[in-house]
C-alpha cells in the first residue's frame, strides 16, 4: 500500500490536471445524455429529496437534478470545474476535496459519478464512512468505476478500477452499507463504446 504522502500526491496531480483541463472536459462531458444512469439512482428517490454530487464535474447531473425537482448541493475539488459548473447549474458550487466532506444525516442520497475513482483505496475507505455519516437513515448513494483491476495513473490522473467482486467485498467492510444494485454498462459517449464502467446503488441501512 503507497504511503499517505504519495496519496496526496496522485489526489493533487488529479485535481490539477482537472483545473488546467476544466473548460474541455467540461464541453466532452456536459451535453452527454445521461438520463439513463441518473434514473439508476432516482428510481429510489422522491421528488424534493436532497441529494449531494460529489465532483459534480460540469454540473451535468446537477442541473437534470435539479429540473426534475431534487433539491441539489453539488461539490467539486477543481476550482476551474466549480466556476463552469456553477454557471451551468445556476447555483454556487462548493470548492472543496472528498477529505473535506464534514456533515451528518443531511442527505437522501449522495451522486458521485466517476468521481470516487480518483482516490487511492485508504482515502476512498475514510469517504466512504464520512459520505455515511452525511446520509439520512435509508439513504443511497450511486458510485461508478471504470471496469476492471486496475490502480495507477493515467495520462496525468490516478484512477482506481472495479469489479463486481472485488466492489461488493469493498462495500462488505461498512457495517452500516449494503449493495443493492450493480449495472455494466457502456460509455455513452460517442467514440468510447469499448470503455466499460461498473454503477452501483448502495444503501445506508
Amino acid at each position: 500500500m503507497k504511503d499517505s504522502k504519495e496519496n496526496c500526491k496522485q489526489v493533487n496531480m488529479t485535481v490539477d490536471y482537472y483545473n488546467k483541463n476544466a473548460r474541455q472536459y467540461s464541453k466532452e462531458t456536459f451535453s452527454v445524455d445521461f438520463e439513463e444512469k441518473q434514473n439508476i439512482l432516482l428510481k429510489y428517490l422522491n421528488l424534493g429529496d436532497h441529494i449531494l454530487d460529489l465532483g459534480c464535474g460540469s454540473g451535468r447531473d446537477s442541473k437534470a437534478f435539479i429540473e426534475k425537482g431534487y433539491k441539489v448541493t453539488a461539490t467539486d475539488g477543481s476550482i476551474e470545474l466549480c466556476k463552469i459548473a456553477s454557471k451551468n447549474i445556476g447555483q454556487e458550487v462548493i470548492c472543496e476535496k472528498f477529505k473535506d466532506l464534514n456533515e451528518e444525516s443531511k442527505y437522501d442520497a449522495v451522486w458521485a459519478c466517476a468521481s470516487l475513482i480518483h482516490l487511492p483505496p485508504d482515502q476512498l475507505n475514510n469517504l466512504m464512512i464520512n459520505i455515511t455519516k452525511a446520509l439520512k437513515d435509508g439513504g443511497y448513494i450511486y458510485t461508478s468505476f471504470k471496469f476492471g483491476n486496475f490502480e495507477g495513473e493515467i495520462k496525468g490522473r490516478y484512477f482506481l478500477y472495479f469489479k463486481e467482486d472485488s466492489f461488493e467485498m469493498f462495500i462488505r467492510q461498512f457495517r452500516d452499507l449494503e449493495l443493492v444494485e450493480v449495472q455494466i454498462t457502456e460509455d455513452v459517449r460517442i467514440g468510447r463504446e469499448d470503455q466499460i464502467w461498473l454503477n452501483a446503488i448502495v444503501r445506508k441501512k
